[in-house]
């Protein structure tokens, strides 16, 4: 009995990573089948309405909304860039919708007075309370904008000139569309392993998926940033909410539930700071593990209760609940040396042979994801594709905060929005994450993954050596990266406490 119930659990664990790997395929080939039919189309768009801009008094009123909360390094660079964008002064209000308890506020206070000055329409919105977080800050600015569009770029983002000029046109063609979204961009993409890797994931996610998605009538989700919104569109779809960690993600499913369209735009670049530490980025990717889920069990049932196809209803399945890898990968993981054992005899030959080539189907899929965008990105992109194994390893790494996030998600736990801190260009105030004892469990299963390694590869199942140990250095590399960040927190935190 006992025996049976791991191998089913191991066998469901492999079929449900074949499911989401087999999908990346299916994403690359959307992509490849409408990618320069849409680029061309896009293209003609914009040209097509770059006359209107010339006549000011046609032009709607633009607001462009910056939601902070004690992002002391990189405000300033986001009020700057927000003030120059190309777009009559007088048709664009800037709204930073300030919640910080820090000096962050006298930053904030002291860039909107100078703006000012030069003409630049700029309102501080300040809330007596941090309720709903990043959603409760949206929608209490949008409460009293002017705009008939909103465009939002978080903190660490610093939008081009032309951002209106490129995403307004769709706007003018199309009356039912909701959502203009822009592809990220990276300011320090160049600054560490972590980062490239990072870079390389975004690419994936932005120019082969949003992509695959926008262009073959599937449904796109917001990115909480880069983006520019009809306001009737956020006000039909029943308006910001706060009961998910990601109410970019939740606000696009409904406003396309309700009839709105989206677009994505591939060749606007907004660049965005990438999270330098392993913390940060785990803390980011938590939020948005958890979000999706959230999301998910919110959205599915109305999802599968609209008119929309089937084939539409499916991937909308996968996007949302693609986090269910983490779990799926953990599960695998852990089984990898019970299977070994108890099941080397009694499992016949060809069940091994079809485990192995869905977890070699799996594995490599998301690599097809990140190999097709830096083909289509980069002139250099054979030189980037060398930091793919380090983008493995993070993706595996971060497998048991992720499945913790995913868990907490189904059984309902609550918890606040934290922000993802960054170092901006000077980095001048250090924000820390807090720590947890996961850097401890991620070593613990590094160190079992490479035990289970050295069994397999003395009872002769070579097959099995490359996943176990792909899973064995992403844990341990992410464990120790995080027991690492953690020691020198304490030695800066013992510092500042001497030099008081």
């Amino acid at each position: 009995m006992l025996k049976e119930l791991l191998f089913a659990a191991y066998v469901t664990a492999s079929l449900g990573l074949f499911v989401y790997g087999a999908n990346c395929y299916v994403m690359v080939l959307l992509f490849l089948r409408t990618r320069r039919k849409a680029q061309h189309d896009s293209a003609a768009v914009i040209a097509a309405e770059a006359r209107r801009f010339e006549r000011h008094d046609l032009l709607p009123m633009v607001t462009t909304q910056i939601p902070v909360y004690n992002e002391a390094n990189v405000v300033e660079r986001a009020m700057r860039a927000a003030a120059g964008i190309d777009y009559p002064r007088d048709r664009h209000e800037i709204q930073v919708l300030d919640d910080s308890t820090d000096e962050t506020c006298a930053i904030v206070d002291r860039v909107a007075e100078e703006l000012r000055r030069q003409g630049v329409d700029l309102a501080v919105v300040r809330r007596s309370q941090r309720q709903g977080f990043k959603a409760g800050a949206l929608a209490a600015g949008l409460e009293i904008a002017k705009g008939e569009f909103v465009a939002i770029f978080d903190a660490d983002f610093t939008p081009p000139s032309h951002f209106l000029r490129w995403t307004l046109p769709f706007f003018f063609r199309d009356p039912a569309l909701a959502l203009v979204q822009g592809r990220w961009g990276h300011l320090n993409d160049r600054e560490s392993p972590l980062t490239r890797a990072q870079a390389m994931g975004i690419d994936g996610h932005f120019m082969i998926e949003q992509s695959a998605r926008t262009f073959n009538g599937l449904l796109m989700n917001f990115n909480g940033t880069a983006g520019l919104w009809r306001r009737r569109a956020i006000d039909d779809a029943g308006g910001w909410e706060n009961d998910t960690l990601t109410e970019d993600l939740d606000l696009s499913y409904r406003a396309q539930l309700a009839g709105w369209r989206t677009h994505f735009v591939s060749n606007l670049v907004v660049p965005g700071e990438l999270p330098a530490s392993v913390g940060a980025f785990k803390s980011q990717q938590f939020r948005w593990a958890k979000g999706s889920i959230q999301t998910a069990c919110k959205l599915l049932p109305r999802v599968y209760r609209s008119p929309l196809p089937l084939w539409v209803k499916i991937q909308a399945t996968l996007h949302l609940t693609h986090y269910v890898v983490h779990p799926l990968m953990l599960t695998v993981a852990i089984l990898a040396l019970p299977a070994m054992i108890q099941l080397s005899r009694a499992v016949p030959t060809g069940w091994l042979i079809l485990i192995v080539a869905l977890l070699v189907i799996s594995v490599l899929a998301p690599n097809s994801l990140y190999f097709a965008s830096q083909r289509a990105l980069y002139r250099d992109w054979a030189r980037r594709l060398l930091w793919l194994p380090a983008l493995t390893c993070l993706g595996v790494g971060i497998g048991v905060s992720n499945s913790r996030a995913v868990f907490e998600a189904l059984v309902g736990k609550r918890s606040e929005f934290v922000r993802t801190p960054k170092r901006g260009d000077r980095a001048a105030k250090r924000y820390r994450v807090r720590g947890t004892v996961l850097p401890w469990i991620e070593v613990a299963l590094g160190l079992y993954c490479l035990a289970s390694l050295i069994v397999y590869l003395a009872a002769g199942r070579v097959f099995v050596g490359p996943f176990l140990m792909i899973y064995a250095a992403g844990f341990l590399a992410i464990g120790a990266a995080g027991l690492a960040e953690g020691l020198m927190q304490m030695q800066w935190k013992r510092r500042q406490r001497l030099s008081i």
